[in-house]
């Protein structure tokens, strides 16, 4: 019976909460997939916004990753002058690695890295050759970058890493803060450091609302899914606890018989308490399998082995736990009132 109900319970954690966290899990991916950590600063030509502003947040913690951009210049294939225009853009930095761009680059400032779809409009899908701003410069093109969700309104992305020399006009700041609670606190501090000559050039767009949709959401859920779990929790550690009062009770002449071949109060304690423990993983282990199988069945987000290795130890701990009342009571059966003939 207490394998029937350990694996009741996980079953049913694990088709009610689990399946809750699955779909937070679902939920909270979609919105972060939206950027709920990125910032944009946008100056106008004019805004005195330079590269330097990279060494100020170099200072501000929080920061996971930050990139600046220059104005747009139109860029062809090098073979084909009159072909398709893309954005060329000069990016300041030192964390494009994140995008696929190889580090340290052979030519600083004169290796061109596009998008899927820059190349396709430039007519270079086996990611070779080279390209001419409209400005004469030539570029070699170095290969592919991943476009993350924060760069998509760049697209198509054509960039030209360089160092930074500090003087550089800059048209797009970029910054992810490490979480989305810090995106508020990285934001203003952001702002303080941009030092533009015009502040009413410079516009700033945050994900703060995402960030605050994000944080009601996983809130909501989490304090739902807390409370289940708790009441699944205890009433399943009543059960295996009366389960186990009734066992006693069933078989106390043969506690007794063991008091009275010699067997101390903390073995039959202890006996008690490993048989619970190999009972309740037969049953943790029955559960998760069901449940398993019937989330896959019913398509179902899986809720993470990290929520079911807690919810495991959880469960064990209860069972554990519920047995040891009725444990001490097995062992304090007197072997004379046990024994004893009518």
């Amino acid at each position: 019976m207490t394998v029937l109900v350990v694996a009741a319970m996980i079953l049913a954690v694990m088709l009610t909460t689990g399946r809750t966290v699955g779909a937070e899990q679902e939920v909270l991916g979609a919105i972060d997939s939206a950027g709920t950590r990125s910032m944009t600063v946008r100056a106008e030509a004019g805004s005195g916004v330079t590269s330097s502003v990279l060494e100020r947040i170099a200072a501000i913690e929080g920061i996971a990753w930050a990139a600046a951009f220059s104005v747009a210049t139109d860029a062809t294939n090098a073979a084909f002058p009159d072909g398709t225009k893309v954005p060329l853009r000069h990016a300041y930095g030192d964390q494009f690695a994140r995008l696929g761009v190889a580090e340290p680059s052979p030519i600083p400032g004169g290796i061109a890295w596009a998008s899927d779809v820059a190349l396709q409009r430039l007519g270079l899908p086996d990611r070779t050759g080279s390209i001419t701003s409209s400005d004469g410069r030539s570029y070699s093109v170095g290969g592919r970058i991943q476009v993350p969700d924060f760069l998509q309104a760049l697209e198509p992305v054509l960039l030209v890493p360089q160092q930074a020399r500090g003087d550089e006009p800059i048209s797009t700041l970029i910054v992810i803060a490490d979480t989305p609670e810090l995106v508020a606190p990285v934001s203003d501090a952001v702002v303080s450091v941009i030092a533009a000559d015009d502040p009413t050039k410079v516009t700033v767009e945050t994900s703060q609302a995402l960030a605050a949709l994000r944080g009601v959401i996983e809130g909501q859920l989490g304090s739902f899914s807390r409370g289940l779990v708790i009441a699944l929790l205890s009433l399943t550690g009543a059960l295996v606890a009366v389960l186990l009062l009734g066992l006693v009770m069933m078989r106390r002449k043969d506690f007794g018989r063991r008091r009275a071949l010699g067997a101390g109060r903390a073995l039959i304690v202890r006996l008690l308490i490993l048989q619970t423990s190999l009972l309740a993983l037969i049953g943790i282990g029955t559960g998760s399998v069901a449940s398993a199988i019937l989330l896959w069945t019913s398509g179902d987000p899986w809720p993470g082995g990290t929520f079911v290795l807690a919810l495991g130890v959880l469960t064990l701990t209860t069972a554990v736990g519920a047995a040891i009342i009725p444990a001490v009571i097995a062992s304090n059966r007197e072997p004379i009132r046990e024994l004893r003939v009518p």
